[in-house]
């Protein structure tokens, strides 16, 4: 069994980092063949990377590292940030302008995951295209 994989990986730092997190995430999916036929999917990853990216920001006050890995079935995208503090999911009240990126990503995504490191967390979600892709993919 033969595996290919691509990936990228930037840091966005607090201030300004989630525009530029959305921006090259779009840009970085283009490149992906499967992405030009599933525009929703795309949308949906970039909400993800924008809610991730937001969370790291506000809640762990850090810079985020933001990883997109392609490996033929799944994006993943992995947001790391400094704190080890696990997100969880809560009810926003009706009105509130924040607490629901938690529910949106788990909406979102296929999978999701979080785990605790040394120097903080990590939250996956992974994007499976919906339709199969092509053998040349």
């Amino acid at each position: 069994m033969t595996v290919k994989a691509m990936g990228w990986a930037h840091s966005f730092p607090v201030s300004g980092g989630v525009q530029a997190g959305r921006q090259w995430t779009r840009r970085h999916l283009a490149s992906l063949p499967w992405t030009a036929r599933e525009p929703e999917t795309v949308d949906s990853v970039v909400l993800a990377v924008s809610e991730l990216l937001t969370n790291a920001h506000v809640h762990a006050h850090s810079d985020a590292q933001l990883v997109l890995t392609w490996d033929g079935d799944c994006l993943h995208i992995s947001v790391h940030d400094e704190d080890p503090t696990l997100p969880r999911p809560r009810v926003a009240e009706e009105g509130a302008v924040s607490g629901r990126g938690v529910n949106i990503v788990r909406a979102l995504a296929d999978e999701w995951s979080m785990r605790c490191q040394r120097h903080g967390k990590t939250v996956t979600a992974c994007f499976r295209p919906a339709l199969p892709p092509a053998d040349d993919e």
